[in-house]
Formats: structure tokens, sequence, C-alpha cells
């Protein structure tokens, strides 16, 4: 608690950098690298433990999985991998650990996204991501993936750009002033702050898709 006016201080939030999977900025890029674009509440999350080698080394970071419920579809390709999924398990940061401290660890975000907490709305622009079976590498499933820093929006209230952002609330007003800060770098996201659903939806279905410079890699192995 602040001790001058009795709120409650702050979390500590470790930023993080990450690269984007494929191009999320424009609405070309999700009509073009999306299988669907979805309304979903976040529900629940559950924690994963850290590596051993990490628990032992005192230091490393503590996974979250986070329960996603679609609520609508906004859009669909139409030769989408796979039909709009009902619910999945998205994979979201976690936090950070330091001297041996699991009790207290420091939560993480990544910047220009949203965490996806429990308890808020969003906008995701999804793309189905077959199964990676590399010799010597641990599988991994298919699933449902995001774009990339642009194709994951807060969406409290039923309106874009207001929600939790980086791990903080985020008003439609805040939304509004980076989307105006933002210049020449603006995108989607910037382009539909304070609007609703249905216009983002009429943007899509008016945007022609461009032509695919970027795919998802072939399974180097078969998996079983």
């Amino acid at each position: 608690m602040n001790a001058a006016d009795g709120a409650p201080a702050p979390r500590r939030i470790a930023m993080a950098d990450g690269d984007d999977r494929l191009p999320s900025i424009t609405a070309t890029d999700w009509v073009t690298y999306a299988d669907h674009v979805v309304v979903v509440n976040a529900t629940s999350e559950q924690t994963i433990p850290p590596a051993q080698i990490e628990i032992e080394r005192g230091e490393g970071l503590i996974g979250r999985k986070v329960n996603l419920e679609v609520k609508d579809v906004l859009w669909s390709r139409e030769d989408a991998a796979q039909p709009a999924p009902k619910e999945w398990e998205y994979n979201a940061s976690g936090w950070t650990f330091t001297e041996g401290n699991l009790s207290s660890p420091t939560v993480t975000a990544i910047y220009d996204r949203p965490r996806i907490e429990p308890g808020h709305q969003y906008i995701l622009a999804i793309a189905w991501e077959g199964p990676h079976c590399a010799e010597g590498d641990t599988p991994e499933p298919a699933r449902w993936m995001g774009l990339g820093e642009g194709s994951e929006l807060p969406f409290d209230g039923d309106v874009i750009g207001q929600g939790e952002m980086e791990g903080h609330a985020q008003s439609v007003a805040e939304a509004r002033t980076l989307a105006a800060d933002a210049g020449p770098d603006a995108g989607l996201e910037e382009e539909m702050a304070g609007n609703s659903a249905d216009a983002l939806a009429a943007k899509l279905k008016a945007t022609p898709p461009g032509e695919r410079q970027q795919s998802e890699p072939p399974p180097t192995a078969a998996c079983d």
C-alpha cells in the first residue's frame, strides 16, 4: 500500500521484447496471415513451473497458460486451416524470479502487447500452426497462435484499445493518445482505437489479402 494515500502500490513489471511470428500491423497483414479474428474472454490461468535447472540456478522463468473462451468470430478466411475454436489455452508471459525467490516472482510482460489476464476481454487475430517435430527437440503440438505485436487488442467494455495492456489498465483516452502519437508508424491497432468490433469487422471484410511473403515452416519430421 502507498502510505501517503492508502492506494495499492503499482505492481512491478519486467518488460521484455518479443519477435513477431508473422506480419501483424495492418489490416492487410491480418487478412493475409490470420485464419480468424475472434473476441475472447480470458477466464482462468495456470502456472507452469520453472525447469529444475532454473530452480537449482536460483533464477529463471515461471510460465503461464490462460484459458480463452471465444465470444464472437469477427472474420474468417475462406480457406482457413481449421474452424474457429470455441476455446483454447494461450501461452502467455508469466513471471521471472531471482535469488531462488519463487514465492515473490516479478510479473513479466512484452512491450506493446497485452499480457492476456483473466477478467479481461481481447480481440485476437489467430492462425493455426501445425506440429513441429524436429529431431532432437521436444515435439510441439499443433496450436492456435497470434501473429505478432499488432494482432492482440484490448477490448474491455466492447471498446478497442480499452483494457489490459502490458499488465496495466489502459483507458480508451490513453489508447487514442498513443494512436495520435504513432505518426507514420500507426497501424490497424491505432486506427481502430475507440471503435467497436463491428467497425473492425467491416474494415477487414473490405480489405483484400496481399501476397504472403512469409509462411509457416513445415514439420521436419513426422509426429506420432
